[in-house]
């Protein structure tokens, strides 16, 4: 006998709901859902001693996860001398993010 396994449509969730933050005052918005290859390349750098290999890993994370316009305003945000987005906001950020498209348990509270 064959073996054979359909994965279907690979857990596509069509009710998704939409990932946003905030900073600065300013809210900007992601994909609904993530390839999960996009989060493999992000570990798989985060991995690496070169330095210059982790921060484009990051900034490639965040091309792809921003939507095209939140990632332009985005860019932007962070290339403005007057509202600093430190490494450890980028950090927390991607964090959040990875936790988000992951479906990672959270600390958030319990409904009530």
């Amino acid at each position: 006998m064959t073996r054979f396994k359909d994965f279907g449509t690979g857990n596509v969730d069509p009710n998704a709901e939409p990932v946003s933050f905030k900073l600065h005052g300013e809210e900007f918005h992601c994909v609904k859902q993530l390839q999960g290859k996009v989060i493999l390349e992000l570990i798989s750098a985060s991995n690496s001693e070169d330095v210059t290999r982790n921060a484009d890993a990051v900034e490639l994370f965040l091309s792809r996860v921003l939507l095209k316009e939140s990632y332009d305003r985005f860019v932007a945000l962070q290339e403005n001398p007057e509202k600093i987005v430190s490494v450890e906001t980028l950090s927390e950020i991607t964090a959040w993010l990875i936790e988000e498209y992951s479906n990672r348990p959270s600390d958030r509270p319990a409904a009530s």
